[in-house]
């Protein structure tokens, strides 16, 4: 055996993987748990009333500083990759980020002003150091393994849906029936048995992950290209160009929140408001520094990041509309949609809602007792705090089926819809990564199109369904069936483009600029995310101008219009692609 090799990963295996797989499985899962129980409830904690515990915000306000928050989320990876790459290596990151998200998840709970405001800041830097590290460590366990690191990703990505499935249905139930703190408080809990069980497992990973160490510099890439190392006047610029992006991304919706009160863009230049003219005279230095840049690279190597620049621009739209879940569709489940069952209704809903609880909870707890027989003996109290989380997460899940099952009539959580995209993922991901392997396979251009177009079917649903809904109307009583169809839809249309875009990137870019290409990819995402809230933040004056079945037809048409796009540049950016599939 090689001194870097990594087989020393399988002689101790689990379903033909290594054990230390399986621990990133639990921790990730308890993450994505944490996370999206706790983004189920953010939009609905804050316009609901005073009265139901909540802060009585406007739909604008909430979206605002929702859209903040998850766009900051994905500009802290930059930052959280690069101090794990360069400084304290990608286990240290893991777990900086897990305790601030523990603390972050625990601030919550408090529901005080200060407290949810710190709780969200704690958060967007926990998952700026969580999120990109974890992926990393799976990446160097395979180095040495590439055959196998489909199969790896595909159970990782088990413990991502699982996770967020479990989060939104037992902490939206727990926030919505019970009270808000308890379900900020629940996400809290598990976020710290992942962070307790990963790092006393942390040796399972050999020397992976440990602080970096310095290498050479070398002069060019595998291409033979020299390298194009960041000037300094470009350093300054992407300072400058950070700078105006936090201002605005902070800023302006404190602007909306304090309706007016705290105003830094209270200025006019050029006959653009100040908030306006801030971001876009980031957008302009940033596309600015990213031509310049292309063009200092060969031939070949700019035309592919062109081809990936170009994927990116489609991804700004696709997070833009897909994100609408935890906003507008969860308001529009919250004050819009009957979720009032009886009868046989009730008795068909709770049988169904316990099989999908209870069969993929017996499943994963299954996992859990192979882990145990691999690793319990050089890992004890590693698997007694798993162990425990599984018995409170049963006993959660148990109390859940139980209280709903006592009523005579059954009202449906607004946050449980959002729990359909993990199970549709969990369900279809096979079909879909076996279509990718056929001859049927997709190029790139027609996956984004097919993606946009599942997108644009998924709000036409939903915009049939709000089409008798009144121009101005605060309550309505649609069927629960077209915010079922719009999950499966979006979660099709997540499936063709998500995962395909950052394979692209890998792809196409090479390995020295893959870091620099991750950040505009991430850059991509934060803007898409923050697109997300501003359509949000809209909602009501369209709604109360047009109707709110026309907001959605805007979103609709926007999709089927960027899948135009892709369709149309098809034989364009497979030209610049250069034979990569």
């Amino acid at each position: 055996m090689t001194e870097n090799s990594t087989d020393q990963f399988f002689k101790s295996t689990v379903l033909g993987h290594p054990a230390g797989l399986f621990v990133l499985f639990f921790t990730e899962m308890w993450e994505r748990f944490s996370f999206y129980g706790m983004r189920a409830l953010l939009v609905m904690f804050f316009t609901s009333t005073v009265a139901n515990g909540g802060w009585d915000w406007t739909r604008e306000q909430a979206m605002a500083i929702f859209g903040s928050y998850v766009g900051l989320v994905y500009l802290s990876t930059m930052l959280g990759g690069y101090f794990a790459d360069k400084i304290i290596g990608y286990r240290w990151a893991v777990v900086i980020g897990a305790l601030l998200m523990t603390l972050g998840h625990g601030s919550m709970a408090l529901e005080t002003p200060f407290f949810i405001y710190l709780g969200l800041i704690l958060l967007v830097f926990g998952n700026g150091f969580f999120k990109p590290n974890m992926v990393s460590i799976v990446s160097e366990m395979y180095k040495d393994r590439p055959e196998k690191k489909d199969g790896a990703y595909t159970i990782f990505y088990m413990g991502v849906n699982s996770g967020a499935f479990f989060g939104i249905v037992l902490c939206g139930y727990l926030g919505e029936q019970v009270g808000w703190n308890w379900g900020f408080g629940l996400a809290g809990i598990f976020m710290l048995f992942g962070l307790i069980q990963f790092w006393l497992s942390r040796n399972i990973f050999g020397d992976i992950g440990l602080k970096p160490v310095k290498k050479e510099v070398a002069l060019t890439d595998e291409n033979n290209d020299t390298l194009n190392p960041f000037s300094i006047w470009q350093l300054a610029l992407i300072g400058i160009m950070i700078v105006l992006g936090l201002v605005w991304i902070i800023f302006e919706p404190a602007k909306i929140i304090t309706e007016g009160g705290v105003d830094l863009f209270n200025f006019e230049v050029m006959g653009l408001t100040g908030n306006n003219f801030t971001i876009l005279l980031a957008v302009v230095l940033f596309l600015f520094l990213l031509t310049y840049r292309l063009l200092t690279y060969s031939q070949i190597t700019k035309e592919k990041m062109i081809a990936v620049t170009f994927f990116a621009f489609l991804t700004i739209f696709f997070w833009a509309i897909f994100e609408q879940s935890p906003g507008t569709l969860t308001i529009f489940a919250n004050d819009y949609t009957n979720r009032i069952l009886e009868g046989n209704a009730g008795t068909i809903f709770m049988i169904v809602n316990a099989a999908i609880t209870l069969v993929p909870l017996g499943i994963i707890t299954w996992v859990l007792f192979l882990l145990f027989k691999q690793t319990f003996a050089k890992y004890a109290m590693a698997n007694i705090v798993l162990a425990i989380s599984f018995v409170i997460i049963w006993g959660i899940a148990f109390w859940m089926l139980n209280d709903q099952f006592s009523g005579e009539t059954l009202e449906v959580p607004a946050s449980w819809f959002a729990s359909l995209n993990s199970l549709y993922i969990i369900t279809l991901a096979p079909l879909f990564s076996k279509w990718w392997e056929s001859k049927y396979n997709p190029s790139a251009n027609m996956k984004y199109a097919i993606g946009m177009s599942f997108l644009a079917i998924g709000m036409i649903c939903v915009a049939i369904g709000s089409d008798g809904i009144v121009p101005g109307a605060k309550t309505a009583s649609v069927s629960m069936i077209y915010l079922i169809l719009v999950y499966l839809f979006i979660t099709m249309a997540e499936l063709c483009i998500s995962p395909v875009g950052l394979s692209y990137v890998s792809k196409l870019v090479p390995a020295r600029m893959i870091g620099m290409m991750f950040g505009i990819w991430y850059l991509a995402v934060a803007i898409g995310m923050k697109g997300a809230a501003k359509f949000g933040e809209n909602i009501d004056k369209i709604a109360d101008e047009k109707g709110l079945s026309y907001f959605f037809w805007m979103l609709a048409i926007v999709s089927l219009a960027v899948a135009f796009i892709s369709l149309v540049m098809s034989p364009i950016i497979k030209k610049l692609m250069h034979g990569v599939r």
